[in-house]
């Protein structure tokens, strides 16, 4: 195999989950998605459109009337002004981390150099290191448990050699979330280096702060149609379908004909059955978003006290996503967030993400972090695990 895959790092979230899988005493926030199904008539559009026996290919770029309705969604977000999205920059992909793969096969040669802000969700700095690229990382810094951006460091690792920028905003795992001031700051830049962005915007709509639109910042929101951007989504989070396996790119008018041709070599198509699932639950968004955004939020101003009142935990309350990320303060115990979390799950049945899952060649940062997932029905279940944690660190 390509020394570049033989490289890769299982994932140490899955290895924490996969060992606590099928044990009914854990309490499970390891994932990002929420535990809650997928609205009824979305799943009766799926199991209407195979019972009328649509199981056959579709466009490489997707259902045009799919396209279509994205486009006129993710438009119908934009600030006043913004550059026109139409159909003609929509590529449909099988999931959001689908999306972001075809993106890096579209931008990425071996020896290219990339530059990704972390903390950051492993598939993103994997996913240009399995293309052979040389992957630079610029961390956040923590300040008072609130995660903040240095924009000078940010920029002085972005040069002329700087193939592709990746940025996750909304952030997983810390909340964190762009500035429109500093969007502007790193697309001008950018723009002064060729350098590609490849925005990881499937938090956009998850997303607490008051805004004309109820979504967070977007770079679609300042850039031209032909800017180097790409911004990669996903039906997962705001609207319930995680897996399904659903998303989508925007991206300059000229090269959408050519992901067509990467997609044709990836997965062909999205399952029909599925894009008409989509197709009603993006139709029906005012009525689904607003419902999840509202409970998310119940959630996290629910846990973040709880976790707040805990001895020995700093925490602060995330802008956007659906995360809380917190720091055991007790180094000489909890520096390594892999064994803190394997130990949290045996011992105190409590699943939780181990911080240092989130950086490349783990930082001192990420040390002594966890990721918990409050997007909870039952947000009891919350308040079940923090005491379940208070009484773990108390041995």
């Amino acid at each position: 195999m390509r020394q570049a895959v033989l490289n890769l790092e299982e994932s140490m979230i899955r290895q924490v989950a996969n060992t606590g899988m099928g044990r009914s005493d854990v309490l499970k926030f390891w994932f990002g998605e929420s535990d809650e199904v997928t609205p009824a008539f979305i799943r009766d559009a799926a199991a209407a459109s195979l019972q009328q026996g649509e199981t056959f290919y579709a466009h490489n770029l997707g259902l045009p009337e799919l396209r279509d309705a994205i486009a006129r969604y993710v438009t119908a977000l934009r600030s006043p002004g913004a550059a026109p999205v139409g159909d003609g920059r929509i590529a449909v992909t099988s999931g959001g981390v689908n999306a972001l793969m075809l993106a890096v096969q579209a931008l990425v040669d071996a020896g290219d150099e990339v530059v990704a802000v972390t903390p950051v969700w492993p598939n993103l700095t994997a996913q240009p290191a399995i293309m052979g690229a040389v992957v630079k990382c610029v961390s956040l810094k923590p300040v008072a448990g609130q995660w903040q951006l240095d924009m000078a460091e940010l920029l002085a690792a972005i040069t002329s050699k700087t193939r592709l920028l990746i940025v996750n905003a909304p952030n997983n795992p810390t909340g964190w979330t762009l500035t429109r001031v500093e969007q502007a700051t790193i697309l001008a830049h950018c723009r002064s280096t060729g350098t590609w962005i490849l925005a990881d915007e499937v938090y956009e709509r998850l997303y607490f702060e008051e805004t004309r639109s109820g979504c967070a910042p977007s770079f679609l929101d300042i850039a031209s149609q032909e800017d180097r951007l790409v911004v990669a989504h996903s039906f997962s989070k705001s609207f319930l379908m995680t897996g399904w396996r659903l998303g989508w790119l925007v991206m300059p008018p000229s090269m959408t004909h050519h992901m067509g041709k990467l997609i044709e070599f990836n997965t062909s198509c999205a399952p029909v059955f599925i894009q008409r699932a989509g197709l009603v639950a993006i139709e029906s968004a005012a009525d689904i978003t607003p419902r999840v955004v509202n409970h998310l939020k119940i959630c996290r101003d629910t846990l973040v006290p709880l976790l707040q009142d805990v001895p020995g935990v700093q925490v602060a309350p995330a802008k956007g996503g659906m995360y809380a990320f917190f720091r055991l303060e007790d180094q000489a115990r909890f520096s390594d967030s892999f064994d803190t979390a394997k130990r949290l799950m045996v011992e105190a049945g409590l699943g939780l993400a181990p911080g240092n899952a989130f950086m490349v060649n783990p930082a001192p940062e990420a040390q002594g972090w966890l990721r918990w997932c409050f997007a909870s029905q039952d947000v009891a279940r919350l308040g079940q695990g923090v005491d379940r944690l208070r009484q773990w660190l108390t041995l």
